[in-house]
């Protein structure tokens, strides 16, 4: 027979016994819906990294004073334990070292290198905004920034102004609010918003201007911000606690250079030994980036231990549909081995129909697992997502599981002796 007739002859076997090939097929399609829909969402989780959290740009990088601390789990870790050079003294004397506002405006006022700085710092991440009867959830965002702020974070104003230089100096109750906040307040009316009165906490603050939306994913939401000026957020929040400093270089080809010469300007400010260490950290957002998408690495692990545990069972219950297919058919074995058939001929049809079978839940499991995979996508507002390479290797596994499962019942079926088969009742 050729491979032809042979994969028909399957097909119309595994068609035969739909009861039986429906259960199989199904635990083979869960396994795999669990493994692509998971890589699926994480390929969405990633793309939204990168979409949103490149908050700085390509030719943008912050200074910290420490790195930032995002994890999934587990204790947060401390910039204590990071390894540093020089001694053991000097770490001790020199990690966790907030930046102070005399040591960001010292940057900002040296930093001659042609590019673009800005002194920010975070007041609050659970402020909530009211507008006369109008009021938003206790999690809107306050930072105080200066005139390059929305510049240095990829904001554009859609109505009114940017800060002056009085707003600046005088710190005075001003605020730019972002697109979520003009939605929940002012009905997306963002005219109409310029000018009013809105109080945040106990204090009243005056809109000067609204943002363009950002398109904000679950993970920052961009839009549900408001800004008002550093010296606002010194005088009415605190003082007290790090600032951060942006630098947005005029080229992504000169962001090494920007990067060497901020951090040899801020080890003069920081009045560091040059064998000390720094006791600051660059913050690119690619790094960012990066850092985030290893975390979640171990989300992709968990997906492949489901999915290979999944597909284990479904092996051992295709092996075991097999080899009762084998006792059923083993009068047809017989007959079939009368008239000719080789061996090779019985092994390669039981193989076909195990692979079959296990290809039929691969089609099923990754068409239902890019499917939940692209309900978080659509979450998250990214495009649609394919997991090409997944999506083959999940062919793939599949292929070689049918080919494991169906071994040993087509040798068993191939090995039968043609007078016992045909005498089997």
């Amino acid at each position: 027979m050729t491979l032809p007739d042979i994969l028909s002859l399957a097909w119309r076997t595994v068609r035969s016994n739909r009861l039986r090939t429906g259960i199989t097929v199904s635990i083979i399609a869960f396994g795999i819906m669990a493994l692509i829909g998971i890589i699926t969402a994480i390929e969405a989780m990633n793309q939204s990294l990168y979409e949103n959290f490149s908050i700085l740009g390509a030719n943008s990088f912050s200074i910290r004073f420490r790195e930032r601390n995002i994890r999934f789990g587990g204790p947060p870790r401390s910039d204590l334990t990071r390894e540093r050079r020089g001694s053991s003294r000097q770490r001790a004397s020199t990690l966790g070292r907030i930046i102070t506002w005399e040591e960001a405006k010292r940057f900002k006022d040296q930093f001659a290198y042609p590019a673009t700085v800005s002194v920010s710092k975070f007041a609050t991440g659970n402020a909530t905004v009211f507008f006369n009867e109008q009021k938003t959830n206790p999690n809107v965002r306050m930072i105080g920034g200066d005139e390059n702020y929305l510049l240095n974070s990829g904001y554009l104003l859609k109505a009114g102004r940017n800060f002056s230089v009085t707003d600046l100096q005088s710190g005075r109750n001003v605020v730019i609010i972002g697109s979520d906040l003009v939605d929940k307040l002012f009905r997306g009316k963002h005219d109409q918003a310029i000018g009013k009165l809105i109080r945040i906490g106990a204090g009243r603050y005056r809109i000067i201007g609204t943002m363009q939306p950002r398109g904000a994913s679950s993970f920052l939401a961009l839009d549900n911000i408001a800004i008002t000026s550093t010296n606002n957020v010194r005088r009415v929040f605190s003082s007290e606690g790090s600032y951060n400093i942006t630098i947005r270089a005029e080229d992504f080809q000169h962001m090494d250079a920007a990067v060497g010469e901020a951090t040899g300007l801020f080890r003069q400010v920081r009045k560091l030994h040059f064998q000390d260490a720094d006791n600051f950290y660059i913050d690119r957002s690619d790094t960012l980036v990066e850092t985030l998408k290893n975390t979640l690495r171990y989300v992709r692990y968990a997906a492949m231990v489901i999915g290979i545990i999944t597909l284990l069972g479904a092996a051992i219950g295709l092996t075991n549909i097999m080899l009762v297919a084998v006792s059923e058919r083993t009068r047809e074995i017989g007959l079939s081995k009368s008239v000719g058939a080789k061996p090779a001929t019985i092994r390669s049809q039981f193989l076909w129909e195990s692979v079959l079978i296990s290809l039929l839940g691969a089609g099923f499991g990754i068409v239902l697992g890019i499917l939940v995979g692209n309900l978080f996508s659509m979450y998250l507002k990214t495009g649609f997502v394919v997991p090409w390479i997944w999506v083959l290797i999940g062919v793939f596994i599949c292929f070689a599981t049918g080919l494991v499962a169906g071994l040993y019942p087509a040798v068993k079926a191939s090995r039968l002796d043609p007078i016992d088969a045909l005498r089997y009742e």
